[in-house]
């Protein structure tokens, strides 16, 4: 079987670390994509050795469409094509909407919703003119239903379910083409020690959570159309419950979603 190439945006910790160690684990040429070179090759040594048919390093930062151009045209330039692209960059942020500071705001929008933007615009012409391959943007929970305090998080995971969406639509003309909109729940990553914080806070995962690597495994699984097509992906079945509260009682979810949210997730003060 020829390998496939795999470029992973976010790929020096979290869910796009284990997202890129499993695409090496298949054996497949895995790209990696994220602001720190030094992590990157961290990164490739343990993705060599899990048995990927070669690595590629390339620094950028997604927010900055011009360095996401520059890298994809260098992975294509070194690999001949993509088989998947899978964007699990993001930052997060925590605090009152007037509390955050506008470059708090910006940047956590920058980066998860404009950085998916930007990987979408180089990567989707490359898919096309090869007829295939698959887009998976890594959005979360938090893309449907709302919590207090994150506001530049949630607006921009629900940008990046709308963005998922419109691409599809975009892209029906060339059935070869997919892409796919991957909701982790709550997961267990350093995003939330690196948060953005202006509430003062010590943040956890609130719980029920789950590993890196089970929401790795989900986005792998629907980036190779291992499973019928499907335009939006949760990783979790409790996800599901909350979704189901959020739609069927949005009157209790805004009362009782506050106290629980601080109550599960945070820490302040400490």
């Amino acid at each position: 079987m020829t390998s496939r190439t795999v470029l992973v945006t976010g790929a020096s910790s979290g869910i796009g670390r284990a997202t890129a160690v499993q695409a090496a684990e298949a054996g497949d040429h895995v790209a990696l994509l994220a602001r720190r070179k030094e992590k990157l090759e961290e990164v490739a040594e343990e993705c060599a050795a899990a048995g990927a048919s070669g690595t590629t390093v390339v620094a950028a930062d997604v927010a900055d469409d011009t360095a996401v151009a520059d890298a994809v045209a260098e992975v294509v330039r070194t690999t001949g094509r993509l088989d998947a692209v899978l964007h699990c960059a993001g930052v997060v942020s925590y605090g009152r909407t007037e509390d955050t500071t506008p470059e708090d705001f910006d940047s956590v929008v920058s980066t998860n919703l404009l950085g998916a933007a930007n990987v979408a615009r180089h990567v989707v012409p490359v898919l096309r003119e090869q007829g295939e391959g698959t887009l998976v943007l890594v959005g979360s929970l938090l893309g449907h239903i709302n919590v207090p305090e994150m506001t530049p998080y949630v607006v921009s995971k629900w940008g990046v379910r709308a963005l998922a969406r419109q691409l599809h639509i975009e892209n029906l003309d060339t059935p070869g083409v997919r892409i796919v909109h991957v909701a982790p729940g709550s997961v267990d990553t350093p995003i939330y020690g690196s948060a953005l914080d202006a509430a003062g806070g010590v943040n956890t995962p609130p719980p029920p959570t789950i590993s890196p690597e089970r929401a790795a495994r989900a986005v792998l699984r629907h980036a190779h159309g291992r499973r019928t097509p499907t335009r939006s992906v949760q990783t979790a079945w409790s996800n599901y419950a909350m979704l189901l509260a959020f739609n069927l009682a949005p009157a209790i979810w805004d009362r009782t979603v506050g106290p629980a949210f601080e109550l599960v997730s945070r820490r302040r003060g400490s």
